[in-house]
């Protein structure tokens, strides 16, 4: 079995603010390798003092669109989190989930809500 990859989120970003989508990209980048060879990996949010949704979506919740969801849930575990961050990491991850089981479905219902035309 392949041993498991701790990544700490404040190395990755750099910080302890985790607000950015390009942060949460940037984290995203480092782990999906990993993910998608079959390395375990457990992200650390040591440190971290703000974490946002908008993060989580681009680090985590984009994951679902590419991999199966038992998969993520075999690989990757998280360690250091608030109740509360551990709460909204939760929604994230079934929004997620929602989304790419009909991404079309999704799109055209927020097109229509801002009456864009598709392109």
């Amino acid at each position: 079995m392949t041993p498991e990859v701790i990544v700490r989120v404040f190395d990755i970003i750099g910080g302890p603010l985790c607000v950015s989508t390009c942060d949460g990209q940037r984290l995203y980048d480092k782990i999906a390798p990993l993910l998608r060879t079959g390395t375990p990996v457990v992200l650390s949010f040591e440190q971290i003092e703000i974490l946002i949704a908008a993060f989580l979506d681009a680090a985590v919740g984009q994951l679902y669109g590419e991999l199966p969801d038992e998969s993520i849930h075999a690989l990757l575990s998280f360690r250091d989190l608030a109740d509360d961050d551990r709460e909204m990491l939760d929604h994230v991850i079934e929004n997620a989930k929602l989304y790419f089981k009909t991404p079309d479905d999704f799109d055209r219902v927020w097109r229509e809500e801002l009456g864009v035309e598709k392109e």
